[in-house]
């Protein structure tokens, strides 16, 4: 039996080990002004840069949740971050776009060990209203790595270099590993037997790797019609349309072979990848509904924010980190506010109050963006927005996860974290789509307004779309070209701002989503923590 201090030593060191993960998602923001200098990537690197480490991340949170359930959560949290802290060293000395994207498919890998297991370890190890505890710790966690990661790598990127933004995941990682291996007691589920279902995980993967990349590269190869040839090394794609109409196709059979896939083996009485069972568990149905809805609003606009903040107000890195603290700011206090309504306000309550504020304060972010604009606009609506990120974030998983057996709670654990991820991964495809091409349109509109020559409005537009913004401060530093970067400023705020209000639009689903997460009285909190307490062990 481990004690209780041990316990809660061990909550500290998974707790590390999620903002670890959770920092490597946000992190790299800030850098990628630099890392576009340094190493030349186009537009669409920079989405495969923060998009192949999410992307990947979903793609496996189902597997290796159901592999730790069987073969032990810690031991699988331990080797995530031994990989998580290779493709670190990896990354951290990439000298072209190509191995950095490569380096981050592999971050991917161990983050998608890290992620469930953390979550599934604290579901395990504590009970009643330690469980209620824990899991805000868990939670707040999270809401507040989401923006204390850019301000880390904007002091990195500015005082040191963008390669140290992966660096520092190395001595942070290992104290990790030997903190768990010293404080973490190993769980895992004693009844798992039976063949391991690798075919539902290919489904699985094909399944969101074909869906996400088609949103992130449509407007590159075509939605319908093509517009440039996909080609794999001396292969084309043969196709009088676009491939990307084919991926789309392709992850619907994927989903449908993967769902009938494994309905079938649970009439067999084999285990699946995921448990539909769970399923019939409305807490745990509806709150995996409402999860990926508002991930879809989330953060998504943390990929936009950076660029404008940087290409167009000037800022470096570092003040960048400074502006995005605002949010964590928000997280850190809501920490508290959820504590003090712990037991007098529903989970439930607090998670629709949360992203009510993250619709608030998105929409606020939205009006306040301008060429003109300073930090002074920004930063208030971003604490609010910090406010419901860490309201809604751990209340919303222990809504999800407060029914389901200790038994089940890896693939539990893997289940709303796949939601949540994908539903992350999809935002950012889908609101850099909107960035990008609202950017192509506008600036290719109003340079041809102008009476600019169409070659040249064609290689303005194509330097700044394929530069994520970074051909402004050349435009800007020419005299000839002045006005011209007036204008790549002005469309690129706009896209930020189309961006943000399609986050806020997300959310305002998000929250409706959540109308289906039954009554939120009182009583019914009583109920639930009378119920956690009679299953303590």
């Amino acid at each position: 039996m481990t004690s209780p201090r041990t316990r809660w030593f061990g909550l500290l060191f998974i707790s590390l080990a999620v903002s670890l993960i959770i920092v490597d998602s946000t992190i790299i923001n800030v850098s990628i002004p630099s890392i576009i200098e340094d190493l030349g990537i186009t537009s669409t690197q920079v989405q495969w840069v923060q998009e192949s480490y999410t992307l990947v991340f979903a793609a496996l949170l189902l597997v290796f949740g159901a592999l730790a359930d069987r073969f032990g959560r810690r031991r699988v949290m331990i080797l995530g971050m031994a990989i998580f802290v290779v493709s670190s060293v990896i990354a951290g000395f990439s000298q072209s776009g190509d191995i950095l994207i490569a380096a981050r498919v592999l971050q991917g890998f161990g983050g998608a060990m890290v992620l469930p297991t953390t979550l599934s370890l604290v579901n395990a190890t504590f009970q009643g209203k330690e469980r209620g505890i824990a899991f805000a710790i868990w939670g707040s966690t999270i809401g507040g790595m989401v923006a204390v990661g850019p301000l880390l790598g904007g002091w990195l990127t500015t005082d040191y270099s963008w390669r140290w933004a992966f660096g520092i995941n190395i001595p942070v990682g290992i104290i990790i590993i030997i903190g768990a291996l010293l404080t973490v007691k190993e769980s895992k589920e004693e009844s798992a037997t039976g063949s391991i279902d690798w075919m539902g995980a290919f489904y699985s993967v094909i399944a969101m790797s074909t869906l996400v990349f088609a949103l992130i590269e449509g407007r590159t190869y075509g939605w319908w019609e093509v517009n440039k040839p996909f080609t794999v090394g001396d292969w084309t794609w043969p196709g009088k349309i676009s491939i990307i109409p084919v991926l789309f196709l392709i992850f619907i059979l994927a989903s449908t072979l993967f769902i009938a896939h494994g309905a079938n083996r649970i009439r067999k009485g084999k285990s699946a990848l995921i448990s539909f069972n769970l399923f019939t568990i409305a807490s745990f149905r509806n709150g995996n509904i409402a999860a990926m809805v508002i991930s879809l609003g989330e953060f998504g606009i943390i990929l936009s924010l950076p660029l404008w903040l940087q290409f167009v107000i000037g800022y470096d890195a570092l003040q960048t980190g400074f502006v995005l603290l605002g949010l964590a700011g928000g997280a850190f206090v809501a920490s508290g506010l959820a504590g003090g309504l712990s037991g007098r306000v529903s989970p439930v309550t607090m998670v629709r109050m949360g992203i009510l504020l993250e619709i608030v304060g998105v929409t606020g972010v939205g009006f306040a963006i301008s060429p003109s604009a300073s930090w002074v606009n920004v930063v208030p609506w971003l604490f609010v927005y910090g406010l419901g990120v860490g309201l809604a974030t751990a209340q919303l998983t222990n809504v999800i996860l407060k029914d389901v057996p200790v038994q089940e709670s890896g693939q539990a654990s893997g289940t709303q974290s796949t939601s949540r991820q994908l539903g992350s991964a999809l935002g950012i495809a889908i609101l850099g789509t909107i960035l990008f091409t609202s950017v192509q349109i506008q600036l290719t509109n109003d340079l041809t307004s102008e009476g600019l020559p169409e070659a040249q409005v064609t290689q303005v537009v194509t330097a700044v779309v394929d530069s994520a913004g970074g051909a402004i401060v050349q435009l800007e530093a020419d005299p000839t070209t002045q006005p011209v970067a007036d204008n790549a400023k002005q469309a690129l705020s706009d896209g930020t701002r189309y961006g943000a209000f399609a986050a806020a639009g997300f959310l305002v689903l998000g929250f409706l989503a959540t109308l289906s997460l039954g009554s939120t009285r009182k009583v019914e909190v009583e109920q639930i923590k009378e119920s956690d307490e009679n299953h303590v062990i």
